[in-house]
């Protein structure tokens, strides 16, 4: 009988990484069909709902964000071509896109 079970070890350590990572990859890209789609999620972040608008012009992203965040009147952030706003905005948001020229849908549930 060999005493070299292993009890812990370090080497394989980062595995929350890994699965944060799986969580970032799962994202599907969106067609560039012009359509800005507005959609509700709380995976990944710690059980709290953010809002998402996707699909939105590289150079519009900045100025958007801002407007949103003061429309809204909540906090967010611009992360991976998204605009990011805390809580659960979705028909403000994709009604204050749709007043400033947008085609909106509303995605996810």
């Amino acid at each position: 009988m060999t005493r070299s079970r292993l009890v812990y070890s370090t080497d394989d350590g980062g595995q929350r990484r890994g699965r944060e990572h799986a969580a970032k990859a799962r994202v599907p890209e969106l067609p560039r069909d012009g359509v800005v789609r507005v959609s509700r999620e709380k995976g990944g972040r710690g059980g709290k709902t953010v809002t998402v608008v996707r699909g939105l012009p590289d150079g519009d992203l900045a100025t958007v964000a801002s407007d949103l965040k003061r429309h809204c009147g909540s906090g967010g952030s611009v992360k991976g071509g998204a605009v990011e706003i805390q809580g659960d905005h979705r028909e403000k948001a994709a009604a204050r896109l749709t007043t400033q020229g947008y085609q909106v849908k509303l995605a996810g549930g």
